[in-house]
């Protein structure tokens, strides 16, 4: 016979009432108390019926993450996050790849899966403002990523602006004036990069220095195919950069290799700066300079709000909440030598 909240109750000396809040999470509970409560599940092996518990409470347990690039290693990292963050909360995170297509977007926001989900975390790319405030599925709804703003649903993102004014500040201060940005959209559907791009031209302004449209690469993607190619062009200029700063740390690991390929030395020739702190930035050679957005604080606070909203909790702050960067200097961005 399985272990039930009675016999917590004895072990922890505590009524079942107190149990079933610890366990439950309906109220909250004394530390002391619910320390004693936990030392009991843990001897006593307990294991709740998630399952049904959710169905007591017309739900499936189950929420979704929707990104647009699962290949994509920031996203992965992400999605790890969540699916812990997700899992010490008692729901099961399941994954949607958009592959940054409208119509994948717009179903999600639809509800083509929402007899199946209790709630969606969304990163939008193709849709706008007006396909989310026209939405007609009524069940919870979290944006991360910084595609659509202004919207009655929370939204966790970093300041991209700020991020970039970060970026080339460290380039200028390291004695760099011909700075490149590469990840430029073709239009106005990458909403991130538009801010990323504003705070690139902001920053060369406060810095005293021109802004120059050749030195602004447009891609068709954000991969490190896109990053080489756009990288070799610029290499190619009367002019070349002496520094560059990627849309993200894909484009920027993939101008660093156009850069290996050409003979350039780097830093010596070209600094290069990053935005994501991926895993693979950290193992290049060089090692390369990013911003870092604390993804782990956007993964778990996208997941908890997204619950708060499913099950009714009260949630403080604003709906729009901007987590947290920092620039991280690595060897491809280490000052030149005298």
């Amino acid at each position: 016979m399985g272990v039930s909240l009675k016999d917590i109750a004895e072990r922890a000396g505590v009524s079942l009432a107190t149990v079933s809040n610890v366990v439950n999470g309906y109220r909250p509970v004394g530390e002391r108390t619910r320390q004693r409560v936990q030392q009991a599940v843990d001897e006593l092996g307990y294991s709740p019926n998630l399952s049904a518990r959710h169905l007591r409470r017309g739900r499936t347990g189950l929420i979704a993450l929707a990104i647009p690039e699962l290949t994509n290693p920031y996203f992965a990292e992400l999605a790890e996050i969540a699916i812990r963050e997700a899992a010490g909360l008692g729901y099961t995170l399941v994954m949607e790849n958009t592959a940054a297509d409208r119509d994948a977007e717009r179903l999600l926001l639809d509800g083509s899966r929402r007899q199946i989900i209790d709630g969606l975390i969304l990163s939008p790319v193709r849709v706008g403002r007006a396909e989310v405030l026209d939405r007609r599925a009524g069940t919870p709804l979290v944006l991360i990523g910084e595609g659509v703003y202004d919207t009655p649903y929370d939204h966790i993102a970093i300041d991209n602006v700020a991020a970039s004014h970060a970026a080339i500040r460290h380039l200028v201060a390291i004695g760099r004036h011909r700075i490149a940005f590469i990840g430029a959209p073709p239009g106005d559907e990458r909403q991130s990069a538009q801010l990323r791009l504003r705070g690139y031209r902001e920053a060369l302004a406060a810095a005293g220095l021109p802004y120059s449209p050749q030195l602004v690469a447009r891609t068709d993607g954000f991969d490190r195919m896109e990053g080489r190619r756009t990288m070799r062009d610029l290499l190619a200029l009367d002019e070349p950069p002496d520094a560059v700063f990627g849309y993200n740390d894909l484009i920027a690991i993939g101008a660093l290799r156009a850069l290996t390929e050409a003979g350039r030395r780097v830093p010596e020739d070209v600094a290069v700066v990053g935005i994501d702190d991926i895993e693979e930035g950290r193992f290049g050679a060089p090692t390369l300079t990013t911003i870092a957005p604390d993804k782990e604080a956007i993964g778990r606070l996208a997941v908890r709000r997204l619950v708060a909203r499913i099950e009714s909790t009260p949630v403080a702050g604003p709906l729009t909440v901007q987590t947290p960067f920092r620039l991280i200097r690595r060897e491809s961005t280490a000052a030149r030598a005298g």
